[in-house]
């Protein structure tokens, strides 16, 4: 099969049968007939599934893989790539927010620039000043604290070699973030501005944000527990330097050391810090403890697909 055009589900009923029509017909125009279109349900609460299955009963290009329940975006995407059968994969939201059109226009760059991944940076970030200033500063947290150079406000949408998405699905994290690992996958990738459209609100409120900052950074970098060793170095020469201090004073200035204000604030700071700092950690601990229980990103419920499809591939045999 030469392509595979791979969308998660979740909330997207009013979007579906627009979403398959235009991705159907950019499939044909770049491999006629050659393709599928897989769509994972993520635990969708609305009637995705059902509008989905339906086009399984009509279009032999069209599998669903149903989900268990709702495992989050990044699962749902690496599970739909593992599914998926293509020489070259289309990963897409379905929101229409991206659009299938741009299938040509990366499989184009694909061939000329001979990269392995061809995928989407939006030329100004969409959403409102609030949207777009926090996600500024997630990028920005992200690569200072990981050193990874992921690109600013880049997209889902991505055209990939069927051996850079195969490489990809060797990752076997049980905290995901895909889009770090599209980075550390490696291979050649290549980029294309394009324009977001805005179809849908945002389920990313302000605490998801920091939620995914936080999964994102201690996913990729131990950098946070060396700037706690680091800073607790730090506190402790200063406490040492104060103490050398106050023993000048006593002995040589016979200066008693006064201030129980300054001391009760000393102690909430250092309680504070200690509390962090083990916070910091506890949240690693809590990343080892997901990771050694292997459990799997994903769980498929039930894969729908018409019988007709294989075979007709007989047939062609």
């Amino acid at each position: 099969m030469k392509l595979s055009i791979v969308a998660t589900l979740y909330q997207s009923a009013p979007y579906i049968i627009e979403f398959y029509q235009r991705a159907s017909t950019a499939a044909r125009q770049l491999v006629d007939e050659d393709y599928e279109i897989v769509l994972v349900n993520d635990g969708s609460p609305d009637n995705s599934l059902d509008l989905a299955v339906q086009l399984t009963e009509s279009d032999i290009h069209v599998v669903v893989v149903d989900l268990s329940r709702n495992f989050g975006h990044h699962k749902a995407m690496m599970t739909g790539l593992a599914h998926a059968k293509g020489e070259l994969i289309f990963l897409i939201d379905s929101d229409l927010e991206e659009e299938p059109e741009w299938l040509p226009s990366f499989n184009e760059q694909l061939q000329r620039q001979n990269c392995d991944v061809a995928y989407g940076v939006q030329g100004q970030r969409k959403g409102g000043f609030f949207g777009k200033v926090t996600g500024n500063l997630f990028y920005r947290a992200f690569r200072l604290l990981t050193g990874i150079e992921q690109p600013d406000n880049i997209v889902t949408a991505r055209l990939m070699s069927r051996r850079y998405v195969d490489a990809l699905l060797l990752h076997q994290e049980r905290e995901v973030n895909i889009g770090g690992l599209w980075i550390i996958t490696g291979f050649k990738q290549c980029y294309q501005i394009v324009e977001k459209h805005s179809s849908s609100p945002t389920t990313y409120s302000l605490s998801h944000k920091i939620n995914h900052l936080v999964n994102a950074v201690t996913s990729f970098s131990s950098m946070p527990l060396v700037f706690t060793f680091y800073a607790g170095l730090f506190v402790s020469i200063s406490a040492l330097c104060h103490i050398l201090y106050l023993v000048f004073r006593y002995f040589l200035i016979s200066s008693p050391p006064d201030g129980y204000t300054s001391i009760i604030a000393s102690i909430w700071l250092f309680s504070g810090l200690i509390i962090f700092f083990m916070g910091v950690q506890g949240i690693y601990i809590s990343k080892l403890f997901s990771e050694v229980k292997q459990r799997p990103n994903s769980i498929v419920r039930h894969i729908y697909e018409k019988i007709q499809r294989d075979l007709t591939k007989n047939d062609n045999r």
